[in-house]
């Protein structure tokens, strides 16, 4: 049996969050930040710095007129948006040094951005001021899986196998046969990253939202996300997987759960233009 902070361990140092995104992260959070230094930081990759032109430009944020520099663009995002892009835009080279053999790795992205476009969606009606960071968090509420297929393989691929065959959540064959579950592994990753304690505490907590104290409202949408996500994985009905989640989370976050599907078809319409700008050799 493995616990999350054994597997972390094992590829601390294949999983590690580039030089830059520290670097710019510090800027944000020191008092004598500033967005020109910010934008040099950014600017020294070429790969973030195309991917946030090409996303504060797309229809993903609708600015009504081009911006052409990342400079330019920092004050229009805002702070905690520049971060969580700068972080969102280095996750998939994050995973360079992880080729798990048993995972396809395009169909895993997919799922990563489904998740990510639901909860965006879910979180603007539910979270209010909340919201945009939600995406970020939806993006990485997976990011266990790699580390569980690289470092235990043939368990991770029987925790599954098992699920599937005895209809029961992934999560609790992952605990039984693993030791711990994949939002586990997820949690203690981003504590290894150092990453804002709301991604542990929300990813940490997706499965039993419940337990996120007052991260609740953004676990629930998280747990809601997941669902869409998988169930579009499986080619599952909505009303189906809708019957799977506490009717108490609808009432938390206040939402009809005929939401699902329309959530689930704004996601899906959005996800091959997502991919592209964030994954663009996914």
């Amino acid at each position: 049996m493995h616990s999350a902070q054994e597997l972390v361990a094992y590829i601390e140092t294949l999983a590690a969050l580039p030089t830059v995104y520290y670097r710019v992260r510090e800027q944000l959070e020191s008092p004598d930040g500033t967005i020109a230094e910010v934008a040099r930081l950014v600017e020294s990759d070429p790969a973030i710095t195309a991917g946030i032109l090409r996303l504060v430009n797309s229809a993903f944020y609708g600015f009504s007129r081009k911006i052409e520099t990342v400079e330019r663009a920092i004050p229009i995002l805002g702070m905690q948006q520049t971060h969580d892009l700068v972080l969102a835009m280095t996750i998939s080279a994050v995973f360079d040094g992880i080729q798990p053999q048993s995972m396809d790795m395009k169909h895993y992205w997919q799922h990563c951005m489904m998740t990510a476009l639901g909860a965006r969606e879910l979180a603007h009606v539910a979270c209010g001021p909340a919201s945009d960071r939600l995406f970020v968090i939806g993006l990485l509420a997976d990011i266990g899986h790699p580390v569980m297929y690289q470092t235990v393989p043939e368990l991770a691929l029987e925790a599954r196998a098992e699920a599937e065959a005895g209809n029961e959540p992934l999560s609790v064959s992952e605990r039984r046969i693993v030791g711990c579950d994949f939002a586990e592994v997820g949690a203690a990753l981003m504590d290894n990253w150092q990453l804002p304690t709301r991604f542990a505490e929300v990813v940490g907590a997706q499965l039993a939202p419940r337990l996120a104290g007052e991260r609740m409202r953004e676990a629930e949408v998280l747990h809601v996300a997941q669902a869409i996500s998988e169930a579009e994985r499986k080619d599952e009905p909505s009303a189906q997987a809708v019957e799977r989640i506490d009717p108490r989370i609808w009432e938390d976050l206040e939402i009809d759960a005929g939401y699902f599907d329309s959530v689930r078809e704004a996601a899906r319409m959005n996800l091959g233009s997502c991919m592209a700008m964030f994954f663009p050799v996914a």
